[in-house]
C-alpha cells in the first residue's frame, strides 16, 4: 500500500477505505426449528394443533397490519414489476423525503419470492395425540415486503420481511450511506455522487467515521425498524420465549477508494492493472493475497476475469473460493479496490454481526496486499542501464554467459510464459516449461529444442532473473526477474504488437496500393517502427 502512495501520491487527492454493501439475515433464534415453534403454539399461545390454519391466521394478520400501516401513513404499497430495478423505481420518493429532511418508511414493495417456512402434514397412521401434526421446515414461494427506510443514523436502508412464519427479515446496508449522515451531522462539507464521495473538507474526519460504523449501533437500528415493522407478538408471548432476533452477515463489501486528481491517470493505471492481473494473478498469487495456501483441499474458484457489465464500465476480478476481489473505475474520478464475500467461513471469521470488527481487520488487510501487489507490477519503469547491463555477457565461475537482448525474441517468449503462471505453484521444470511454449507459441520440437530451453534458463539464471524452489529443479521468477520480464514483455507488445499482428504487416504492392489513408497512415508507421528496432539492435 505504501508503494501505491509512493508512485502515484502527487496524482491522488485522497484514500479512503469503508464497508460498502452489508445483507444481514435476521432469524428469530426461539422459533426457527419445528420443535419450537410446536412449543410456543401449544403452551405459550394455547393451540392444541398446529396446524396449516394456525399459521395462516398470523401471515393472515402481518399482511393485513402492513396494508393498514400504508394506508394510515399514506405510503405508497405496490407489486414489483419484472424487469424494473427496485432501487431506480423508488428514487422519487426517497429525494421528496431528503428534501422534507424527514426519517422514515417511504415505499413498500410487494414481492413473491422464495423463503424459508413450515409445512404441517397428517401423520400417515394413527397416534395417540389426535392433535399431533408433522411439521418440516420448507422452502416456498410466497409473499416478502420490502420496506425503504430512511434513517437518521444508517442512512436509506432496505429491510425485507418474509410474511410467513418464522418472519425471517433481511436488511439492505451501505457504509457510504451512514458516512453520509455522520459527516452531515458534524456539519463537514463533502460532495458524494451514487455511492463514493469525490471531495471532502476533511479526509481524516471522513476515515474516522467509516471506523464507528459498529456492531452495536448497527444492531440498535435494526431492533428499532423490525420492532416497528417486522410481524407483531404479545407482551406474554415476548415474556415466555426469547423473540430476540439473531444477525447474521450473508454478504459484505469491504472497498478501497483512491480518489485522483484527473481521469486520465485512472483509466491508464486501470487498463495496465487489468492486462497486468490476467498475466500475473495466477493461483498462488490470489492466494497469497487473500492469505491463505493453495492446497488440494481448496473448494470454489481461482481465477481471474475481466468483464464488462455496462458499455464502457469494465471490472477485473480475482476470485477465491466464495470471494473475489475486483476493481474498477467509476465516474471518469476514483478508482475502486474491492473484495466480496459470500461465506465468511471461508476467511475462518463468524457470520455474527458481532464479529464485524474482525471482518474490517481482515479485509483491510486483503486489500493493502492486491494494492502492493498491483504497485510492484506498475513499477516496471524504463531503466536504460538495466537494459545495458543485461545485453553485456556475464561470469560466473569459470562459466560465461551472453547477456539478454530486448529484441531475443526466445527470450521474450519463455518470460512470457514464466509471468503467467497459471496453475503451477511450485515453479516451472523443464518440460512444463518446454511444453508451454510449444503450444503456446505453435512452434515444433526441432524449431525450438529442450536443450535450447535449458540454455535460456542457465543463462537467466546467471543473470538472477531466475531461482529454483529448494532443492527442486523447478524455476520461477525473481523479483528482478519479474521486473525485467514485465518491461520487455510490454515493450514488445506495445511497440510491435499491435502492427506485427495486424492485417497491415505484408508490404504494400508497388504496383497496386488501396486508396486508403488508414492503410497508408498504418504502413508509414510500420516503417518508422522497424527503424526503431534496427537501432535498437545496432546498439
Amino acid at each position: 500500500m505504501q508503494l501505491f502512495i509512493k508512485l502515484f501520491g502527487s496524482l491522488l487527492v485522497f484514500v479512503y477505505h469503508c464497508f460498502d454493501r452489508i445483507v444481514i439475515h435476521g432469524y428469530l433464534s426461539g422459533v426457527s426449528r419445528p420443535e419450537q415453534v410446536v412449543y410456543f403454539f401449544r403452551q405459550v399461545v394455547g393451540v392444541s394443533a398446529v396446524d396449516k390454519e394456525v399459521l395462516s391466521r398470523r401471515t393472515n394478520e402481518y399482511q393485513n397490519w402492513v396494508e393498514a400501516f400504508a394506508r394510515n401513513h399514506h405510503t405508497p404499497i405496490e407489486w414489483a414489476e419484472k424487469g424494473v430495478r427496485k432501487e431506480d423505481y423508488v428514487q422519487r420518493w426517497l429525494r421528496s423525503m431528503e428534501r422534507a429532511d424527514s426519517y422514515g418508511v417511504y415505499f413498500i414493495f410487494k414481492s413473491m419470492e422464495q423463503g424459508p417456512t413450515f409445512r404441517c402434514t397428517l401423520p400417515k397412521y394413527p397416534t395417540k395425540d389426535p392433535n399431533h401434526r408433522i411439521l418440516a421446515p420448507n422452502r416456498s414461494r410466497f409473499t416478502h415486503y420490502y420496506f425503504y427506510i430512511r434513517d437518521e443514523v444508517l442512512g436509506p436502508i432496505v429491510m425485507r420481511v418474509a410474511s410467513f412464519f418464522p418472519f425471517q427479515t433481511t436488511y439492505y446496508l451501505n457504509g457510504h450511506s451512514f458516512i453520509e449522515q455522520e459527516l452531515t451531522r458534524a456539519g463537514i462539507g463533502f460532495r458524494k455522487h451514487d455511492n463514493a464521495f469525490w471531495a471532502v473538507d476533511d479526509a481524516p474526519a471522513l476515515q474516522a467515521a467509516a471506523d464507528r460504523l459498529s456492531p452495536v449501533l448497527i444492531r440498535e437500528r435494526l431492533d428499532y425498524w423490525t420492532l416497528l415493522l417486522g410481524p407483531k407478538f404479545s407482551v406474554k408471548e415476548r415474556q415466555r420465549i426469547n423473540l430476540r432476533r439473531f444477525y447474521a452477515i450473508s454478504q459484505i463489501e469491504y472497498c478501497r477508494n483512491f480518489i485522483f486528481k484527473r481521469h486520465f491517470p485512472i483509466h491508464k493505471i486501470f487498463e495496465r492493472s487489468c492486462e497486468l492481473g490476467l498475466w500475473r494473478l495466477c493461483a498462488d498469487k490470489i492466494s497469497e493475497i487473500f492469505g491463505t495456501r493453495v492446497s488440494k483441499r481448496l473448494k470454489g474458484k481461482l481465477a481471474t476475469t475481466l468483464e464488462q457489465i455496462e458499455h464502457g464500465h469494465h471490472i477485473f476480478r480475482a476470485y477465491w473460493k466464495h470471494a473475489f476481489i475486483k476493481q474498477y473505475e467509476k465516474f471518469a474520478t476514483f478508482l475502486r479496490n474491492e473484495i466480496c464475500s459470500n461465506n465468511l467461513a471461508d476467511f475462518g471469521l463468524k457470520k455474527g454481526l458481532e464479529h464485524l470488527a474482525a471482518v474490517r481487520e481482515k479485509f483491510l488487510a486483503i486489500t493493502e496486499r492486491f494494492a502492493t501487489f498491483q504497485a510492484q507490477c506498475l513499477n516496471a519503469q524504463v531503466d536504460f542501464p538495466l537494459l545495458q547491463r543485461l545485453a553485456l555477457p556475464i561470469s560466473v565461475g569459470s562459466a560465461k554467459y551472453p547477456g539478454i537482448k530486448i529484441h531475443d525474441t526466445r527470450m521474450i517468449r519463455l518470460m512470457q510464459v514464466l509471468l503467467h503462471a497459471s496453475t503451477t505453484i511450485g515453479g516451472w521444470r523443464a518440460q512444463q516449461l518446454h511444453q508451454a511454449l510449444v503450444m503456446s507459441f505453435g512452434l515444433s520440437a526441432k524449431r525450438y529444442g529442450l536443450s535450447q530451453l535449458r540454455y535460456d534458463l542457465r543463462k537467466m539464471r546467471a543473470h538472477a532473473l531466475l531461482e529454483r524452489d529448494g532443492t527442486r529443479y523447478a524455476y520461477r521468477l525473481t523479483h528482478k526477474g519479474v521486473k525485467v520480464a514485465l518491461l520487455f514483455v510490454l515493450f514488445h507488445q506495445r511497440l510491435c504488437g499491435p502492427l506485427a499482428n495486424s492485417l497491415f504487416h505484408h508490404r504494400p504492392d508497388a504496383n497496386f496500393q488501396p486508396d486508403s489513408k488508414l492503410e497508408t497512415a498504418v504502413h508509414k508507421a510500420d516503417v518508422s517502427i522497424r527503424n526503431v528496432i534496427q537501432l535498437l539492435e545496432a546498439a
